[in-house]
Protein backbone atom coordinates (compact mmCIF):
# COMPACT_ATOMS: atom_id res chain seq x y z
CA UNK A 1 0.00 0.00 0.00
CA UNK A 2 3.01 2.56 0.69
CA UNK A 3 4.23 1.81 -2.71
CA UNK A 4 1.19 2.59 -4.09
CA UNK A 5 0.13 5.75 -2.85
CA UNK A 6 3.91 7.00 -3.19
CA UNK A 7 3.20 6.29 -6.41
CA UNK A 8 0.01 8.18 -6.59
CA UNK A 9 1.46 10.92 -5.14
CA UNK A 10 4.14 11.15 -8.13
CA UNK A 11 1.12 11.03 -10.70
CA UNK A 12 -0.91 14.28 -8.52
CA UNK A 13 2.05 16.24 -8.50
CA UNK A 14 2.71 15.96 -11.66
CA UNK A 15 -1.08 16.62 -12.93
CA UNK A 16 -1.40 19.53 -10.52
CA UNK A 17 1.86 21.09 -10.89
CA UNK A 18 1.75 23.90 -13.01
CA UNK A 19 4.85 25.50 -14.99
CA UNK A 20 7.61 26.62 -12.07
CA UNK A 21 5.44 25.81 -9.44
CA UNK A 22 7.83 26.71 -6.73
CA UNK A 23 8.59 24.20 -4.35
CA UNK A 24 7.31 25.74 -0.80
CA UNK A 25 3.83 25.69 -2.64
CA UNK A 26 4.33 21.81 -4.21
CA UNK A 27 4.60 20.34 -0.46
CA UNK A 28 1.24 22.20 0.52
CA UNK A 29 -0.56 19.34 -2.13
CA UNK A 30 -2.64 16.38 -0.31
CA UNK A 31 -4.49 13.86 -1.28
CA UNK A 32 -7.88 13.66 0.34
CA UNK A 33 -11.01 11.74 -0.20
CA UNK A 34 -14.67 12.36 1.90
CA UNK A 35 -15.99 9.69 3.69
CA UNK A 36 -19.41 9.84 4.99
CA UNK A 37 -21.72 7.59 7.33
CA UNK A 38 -23.40 7.84 10.43
CA UNK A 39 -22.08 7.14 13.88
CA UNK A 40 -24.27 5.67 17.20
CA UNK A 41 -23.49 7.12 20.06
CA UNK A 42 -24.34 6.12 23.93
CA UNK A 43 -25.88 8.20 26.99
CA UNK A 44 -22.05 8.84 28.24
CA UNK A 45 -20.83 9.97 24.88
CA UNK A 46 -19.09 6.38 23.56
CA UNK A 47 -19.30 5.63 20.43
CA UNK A 48 -21.63 2.39 20.08
CA UNK A 49 -22.03 1.82 16.14
CA UNK A 50 -20.56 3.52 13.28
CA UNK A 51 -21.36 2.49 9.52
CA UNK A 52 -19.63 4.09 6.41
CA UNK A 53 -21.38 4.45 3.09
CA UNK A 54 -19.82 2.19 0.17
CA UNK A 55 -17.13 0.53 2.62
CA UNK A 56 -16.49 -1.69 -0.52
CA UNK A 57 -15.15 0.89 -2.67
CA UNK A 58 -12.54 2.81 -0.09
CA UNK A 59 -9.21 2.38 0.34
CA UNK A 60 -8.03 -0.68 2.50
CA UNK A 61 -5.74 2.24 4.52
CA UNK A 62 -8.89 4.21 4.70
CA UNK A 63 -10.95 1.65 6.73
CA UNK A 64 -8.47 0.89 8.75
CA UNK A 65 -7.58 3.99 9.78
CA UNK A 66 -11.34 4.56 10.16
CA UNK A 67 -11.66 1.51 12.14
CA UNK A 68 -8.74 2.28 14.89
CA UNK A 69 -10.12 6.00 15.14
CA UNK A 70 -14.12 6.03 15.37
CA UNK A 71 -14.80 3.65 17.91
CA UNK A 72 -12.63 5.40 20.76
CA UNK A 73 -14.18 8.93 19.78
CA UNK A 74 -15.56 10.54 22.94
CA UNK A 75 -18.43 12.90 22.28
CA UNK A 76 -19.72 15.65 24.65
CA UNK A 77 -23.26 13.91 25.69
CA UNK A 78 -26.15 14.56 24.12
CA UNK A 79 -28.83 16.05 26.49
CA UNK A 80 -32.46 16.32 25.81
CA UNK A 81 -34.88 18.06 28.37
CA UNK A 82 -32.01 17.97 30.72
CA UNK A 83 -31.24 14.50 30.81
CA UNK A 84 -28.56 12.49 28.36
CA UNK A 85 -29.50 10.47 26.10
CA UNK A 86 -28.09 7.88 23.11
CA UNK A 87 -28.00 9.85 19.76
CA UNK A 88 -27.34 9.14 16.28
CA UNK A 89 -25.98 11.19 13.26
CA UNK A 90 -24.88 11.58 9.70
CA UNK A 91 -21.39 12.40 9.77
CA UNK A 92 -18.71 13.29 7.27
CA UNK A 93 -14.89 13.31 7.08
CA UNK A 94 -11.92 13.93 5.25
CA UNK A 95 -8.96 11.91 4.95
CA UNK A 96 -5.78 12.99 3.86
CA UNK A 97 -2.60 11.26 2.85
CA UNK A 98 0.57 13.64 3.58
CA UNK A 99 3.81 13.01 1.88
CA UNK A 100 6.83 13.08 3.80
CA UNK A 101 10.33 13.68 2.82
CA UNK A 102 11.39 9.90 3.00
CA UNK A 103 9.21 9.24 0.80
CA UNK A 104 6.75 7.66 2.05
CA UNK A 105 3.12 9.05 3.67
CA UNK A 106 1.26 9.60 6.34
CA UNK A 107 -2.51 8.95 6.46
CA UNK A 108 -5.05 11.30 8.98
CA UNK A 109 -8.15 12.46 9.47
CA UNK A 110 -8.11 15.95 9.41
CA UNK A 111 -11.71 17.25 9.32
CA UNK A 112 -15.38 15.95 10.76
CA UNK A 113 -18.95 17.40 10.13
CA UNK A 114 -21.66 15.69 11.88
CA UNK A 115 -25.28 16.43 10.97
CA UNK A 116 -28.47 15.52 11.89
CA UNK A 117 -30.68 12.25 10.38
CA UNK A 118 -30.52 13.42 6.75
CA UNK A 119 -28.70 12.29 4.07
CA UNK A 120 -29.04 15.03 1.78
CA UNK A 121 -30.88 18.53 1.61
CA UNK A 122 -34.24 16.94 0.36
CA UNK A 123 -34.48 15.15 3.32
CA UNK A 124 -33.97 17.83 5.78
CA UNK A 125 -36.47 17.91 8.24
CA UNK A 126 -38.54 21.60 9.54
CA UNK A 127 -35.90 21.86 12.47
CA UNK A 128 -33.37 22.96 9.94
CA UNK A 129 -33.03 25.39 7.23
CA UNK A 130 -33.68 24.79 3.78
CA UNK A 131 -33.11 26.87 0.34
CA UNK A 132 -36.17 28.48 -0.99
CA UNK A 133 -34.62 29.84 -4.42
CA UNK A 134 -30.87 29.13 -5.24
CA UNK A 135 -28.83 31.13 -7.62
CA UNK A 136 -25.96 29.01 -9.67
CA UNK A 137 -22.19 30.12 -9.90
CA UNK A 138 -21.30 31.36 -13.08
CA UNK A 139 -17.50 30.27 -13.71
CA UNK A 140 -15.63 32.60 -14.06
CA UNK A 141 -14.28 32.83 -17.62
CA UNK A 142 -10.61 34.09 -17.17
CA UNK A 143 -10.38 31.31 -14.34
CA UNK A 144 -11.87 28.95 -17.00
CA UNK A 145 -9.82 29.76 -19.39
CA UNK A 146 -6.63 29.02 -16.85
CA UNK A 147 -7.61 25.93 -15.94
CA UNK A 148 -8.49 27.28 -12.75
CA UNK A 149 -10.50 24.47 -10.24
CA UNK A 150 -11.30 24.13 -6.47
CA UNK A 151 -14.15 24.27 -3.88
CA UNK A 152 -15.41 27.30 -2.18
CA UNK A 153 -16.38 26.67 1.62
CA UNK A 154 -19.26 29.20 2.00
CA UNK A 155 -20.30 30.46 5.28
CA UNK A 156 -23.86 32.55 5.56
CA UNK A 157 -25.57 34.04 7.62
CA UNK A 158 -29.42 33.76 7.08
CA UNK A 159 -31.36 36.32 8.62
CA UNK A 160 -35.36 35.94 9.44
CA UNK A 161 -37.06 37.09 6.47
CA UNK A 162 -35.36 34.28 4.83
CA UNK A 163 -32.31 36.26 3.12
CA UNK A 164 -29.12 36.22 3.24
CA UNK A 165 -27.57 39.40 5.73
CA UNK A 166 -24.12 38.31 4.88
CA UNK A 167 -21.55 35.73 3.03
CA UNK A 168 -17.73 34.57 3.53
CA UNK A 169 -15.47 32.37 1.46
CA UNK A 170 -14.12 30.42 4.68
CA UNK A 171 -12.15 28.25 2.63
CA UNK A 172 -11.19 28.21 -0.80
CA UNK A 173 -9.19 24.74 -1.70
CA UNK A 174 -7.93 24.52 -5.43
CA UNK A 175 -7.19 21.51 -7.57
CA UNK A 176 -3.82 23.52 -9.30
CA UNK A 177 -0.36 24.38 -8.40
CA UNK A 178 -0.02 28.04 -9.53
CA UNK A 179 3.22 28.95 -10.36
CA UNK A 180 3.62 31.75 -7.51
CA UNK A 181 1.83 32.85 -4.44
CA UNK A 182 0.14 35.56 -5.98
CA UNK A 183 -1.33 33.62 -8.42
CA UNK A 184 -2.04 31.21 -5.83
CA UNK A 185 -4.34 34.32 -3.98
CA UNK A 186 -5.71 34.97 -7.08
CA UNK A 187 -6.97 31.67 -8.15
CA UNK A 188 -8.97 31.53 -4.57
CA UNK A 189 -10.42 35.04 -4.54
CA UNK A 190 -11.60 34.83 -8.27
CA UNK A 191 -13.30 31.77 -7.33
CA UNK A 192 -14.26 32.92 -4.07
CA UNK A 193 -16.05 36.22 -5.88
CA UNK A 194 -18.31 33.64 -7.98
CA UNK A 195 -19.56 31.74 -5.48
CA UNK A 196 -20.80 34.75 -3.04
CA UNK A 197 -21.84 37.06 -6.27
CA UNK A 198 -24.49 34.27 -6.50
CA UNK A 199 -25.06 33.14 -3.00
CA UNK A 200 -25.66 36.57 -1.54
CA UNK A 201 -28.89 36.26 -3.21
CA UNK A 202 -30.22 32.84 -2.26
CA UNK A 203 -33.12 32.61 -0.17
CA UNK A 204 -34.34 29.93 2.35
CA UNK A 205 -37.18 28.38 4.22
CA UNK A 206 -36.49 28.37 8.04
CA UNK A 207 -37.18 26.14 10.37
CA UNK A 208 -40.54 26.05 12.06
CA UNK A 209 -40.09 23.47 15.06
CA UNK A 210 -37.21 22.54 16.97
CA UNK A 211 -34.92 24.15 19.31
CA UNK A 212 -32.95 26.60 16.20
CA UNK A 213 -36.81 28.40 15.52
CA UNK A 214 -36.68 31.08 17.63
CA UNK A 215 -32.63 32.20 16.69
CA UNK A 216 -31.95 35.78 15.69
CA UNK A 217 -30.21 34.71 12.80
CA UNK A 218 -28.93 31.44 11.44
CA UNK A 219 -25.21 29.90 10.07
CA UNK A 220 -25.26 27.72 6.84
CA UNK A 221 -22.28 26.29 5.38
CA UNK A 222 -22.23 26.02 1.52
CA UNK A 223 -19.46 24.23 -0.67
CA UNK A 224 -19.25 25.25 -4.17
CA UNK A 225 -17.48 23.34 -6.02
CA UNK A 226 -15.85 24.36 -9.67
CA UNK A 227 -14.53 21.99 -12.13
CA UNK A 228 -13.75 21.90 -15.26
CA UNK A 229 -13.38 18.44 -17.11
CA UNK A 230 -11.87 18.99 -21.46
CA UNK A 231 -8.33 19.05 -21.39
CA UNK A 232 -7.48 18.96 -17.12
CA UNK A 233 -5.50 16.15 -16.27
CA UNK A 234 -7.71 13.09 -14.44
CA UNK A 235 -5.82 13.62 -11.18
CA UNK A 236 -7.65 17.32 -10.88
CA UNK A 237 -10.83 16.43 -12.11
CA UNK A 238 -13.78 15.78 -9.99
CA UNK A 239 -12.92 12.26 -8.01
CA UNK A 240 -15.62 9.48 -7.59
CA UNK A 241 -16.39 8.63 -4.12
CA UNK A 242 -13.55 6.29 -2.28
CA UNK A 243 -10.95 7.89 -4.95
CA UNK A 244 -8.14 9.95 -3.62
CA UNK A 245 -7.80 13.71 -5.29
CA UNK A 246 -5.01 16.00 -4.85
CA UNK A 247 -5.86 19.39 -3.45
CA UNK A 248 -4.01 22.68 -1.85
CA UNK A 249 -5.70 23.72 1.00
CA UNK A 250 -7.01 27.08 1.76
CA UNK A 251 -6.33 29.31 4.94
CA UNK A 252 -9.30 29.51 7.01
CA UNK A 253 -11.28 32.79 7.75
CA UNK A 254 -14.23 33.14 9.69
CA UNK A 255 -16.44 36.27 10.93
CA UNK A 256 -17.27 37.03 13.89
CA UNK A 257 -20.90 36.08 13.50
CA UNK A 258 -20.13 32.68 12.95
CA UNK A 259 -17.34 32.40 16.25
CA UNK A 260 -18.87 30.08 18.44
CA UNK A 261 -21.52 28.67 16.11
CA UNK A 262 -19.66 25.22 15.87
CA UNK A 263 -17.15 23.40 17.98
CA UNK A 264 -16.32 20.06 16.16
CA UNK A 265 -17.08 21.00 12.09
CA UNK A 266 -14.72 21.74 9.74
CA UNK A 267 -14.85 23.46 6.37
CA UNK A 268 -13.80 20.92 3.70
CA UNK A 269 -15.68 18.29 5.62
CA UNK A 270 -18.87 19.79 4.78
CA UNK A 271 -20.59 16.89 2.24
CA UNK A 272 -22.06 18.21 -0.96
CA UNK A 273 -25.83 18.55 -1.89
CA UNK A 274 -27.28 21.99 -0.17
CA UNK A 275 -26.73 24.16 2.78
CA UNK A 276 -26.03 23.04 6.13
CA UNK A 277 -26.17 24.56 9.59
CA UNK A 278 -22.83 25.28 10.55
CA UNK A 279 -23.44 24.00 13.78
CA UNK A 280 -22.99 20.58 14.15
CA UNK A 281 -25.01 17.87 16.10
CA UNK A 282 -22.55 16.19 17.69
CA UNK A 283 -19.24 17.87 19.85
CA UNK A 284 -16.35 15.71 19.31
CA UNK A 285 -14.12 16.18 22.13
CA UNK A 286 -11.53 13.69 20.72
CA UNK A 287 -8.14 14.65 19.07
CA UNK A 288 -8.54 14.05 15.25
CA UNK A 289 -5.75 11.85 14.56
CA UNK A 290 -4.51 14.00 11.53
CA UNK A 291 -4.33 17.37 13.55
Amino acid sequence: MKRILAGLFCVLLSGVAMADGSSAVRKSVQASMLVSGTVEVAVDGSVTHYTLDHPEELPQVVTGLLAQAVPVWQFKPVVVDGKPVAAKARMSLRVVAKPQGDGGYSVGIVAVWFGDGAKNQSEASAETISYKTMVQPVYPRDAADRQVSGTVYVLLKVGRDGNVADAVAEQVDLRVVPSSNSEMAWCRRVLADAALHAMKRDRFNLPTVGKDVNRSFWVARVPVAFTLNGNIPAAVREAAYGQWQAYVPGPVQRPDWASGRDSSGSADAVPEGGALLADTSLDLLTPLSGS
